[in-house]
Formats: structure tokens, sequence, C-alpha cells
């Protein structure tokens, strides 16, 4: 049918994930954490974000396969003989 929600939806987190990741890795050693007594928070929920979009594309993905009613899979054929 059409497009799954969980796939844009996975690759926006991924990419928010992995820019706060990225900016949490590059600051990791500044003062900035200061005040949030030396917790890495862009660290940590880049992370957790990049987890979780990652989780919602590949379930997006593995979906749109088991769904898909034009090329199903070899054992669900409807005529009974597999096509070749």
């Amino acid at each position: 049918m059409g497009l799954d929600i969980r796939i844009p939806l996975g690759l926006i987190f991924l990419i928010t994930g992995g820019l706060i990741t990225f900016w949490g890795i590059v600051t990791r050693h500044s003062g900035i954490y200061a005040k949030s007594m030396d917790v890495n928070i862009n660290l940590v929920w880049g992370i957790l974000m990049l987890v979780f979009g990652l989780a919602m594309f590949l379930v997006g993905r593995r979906q749109k396969w088991q769904d898909d009613p034009v090329n199903p899979r070899p054992w669900e054929h409807k005529s009974g003989t597999p096509r070749h």
C-alpha cells in the first residue's frame, strides 16, 4: 500500500540522534556539562534516539515485506503452485 509511517519516523530519529550523538562526542571534555553534574546529556539522548530510530526503521521495513500483496512470500500463493 502506501508508505509506512515508521520508516520516515525512524529516519528522522536516526538523523537527529546521529547529529546529537556527534555533538555529544565532540563536546564530551568541555566545561558545558558542569551545570548538569558532568552528565553528557547530548551523548545519552543521542544514543537513545539512534536506537529508537533504528528500531522504527527496521520494524517498518520488515512489516512492508510481510504485507506485500503484489509479491507475496513464496509459500503464500493462492493457486497452490509456486511461480518461477
